[in-house]
């Protein structure tokens, strides 16, 4: 859309309950009301605006990113096809292995991928390898932070606070 803005459609009743919308941005989605009675069905003018057809972006503008169209990228190959002019995106359906192959070649060739920060990711993969490596698992149980469960390979039994705490009561 160019010159207009699209209003924010929200669900019918949105600020009467919290578990439709009321102090919680995320459940404010969009439902089509279909109640016999429903004002905002009815259209209303107060009630708020309902989507159609009218909102559509122009045939051009579908699609876009900031106004370049995206490739999906599904493998390392395919970021070989990726011009100036385009946007990489990264499929969802692209497995751990394979995203850190595409974020390696795409560090290498200086590609930006628009929903993968590729030095960001790269980091994170390489701290939870290290981790897997030590043996070192950390959970943390009940409200209490002070409740962090650490296991390593040395130890069979995982070692708490809390179990500490008993024993010394014990004594």
């Amino acid at each position: 859309m160019l010159d207009k803005k699209k209003p924010r459609f929200l669900r019918s009743d949105w600020y009467k309950a919290s578990r439709l919308g009321k102090n919680r941005k995320n459940k404010q989605l969009w439902r089509k009301p279909k109640g016999r009675h429903n004002k905002k069905r009815e259209k209303k003018r107060s009630r708020g605006k309902q989507p159609s057809i009218g909102y559509s972006m122009t045939k051009i503008e579908r699609g876009r990113i900031h106004g370049l169209m995206p490739v999906l990228v599904f493998n390392p190959q395919d970021l070989i096809k990726i011009k100036k002019d385009q946007i990489a995106v990264v499929s969802s359906k692209v497995g751990i292995k394979n995203k850190i192959e595409i974020a390696k070649k795409a560090l290498e060739s200086k590609i930006k991928i628009k929903n993968l920060n590729s030095q960001e990711f790269l980091d994170k993969m390489a701290k939870i390898k290290e981790e897997k490596k030590k043996g070192v698992v950390k959970a943390v149980k009940g409200k209490e932070a002070e409740k962090e469960v650490v296991e390593t390979k040395e130890s069979p039994k995982p070692l708490t606070k809390l179990t500490q705490k008993q024993g010394e009561e014990k004594k």
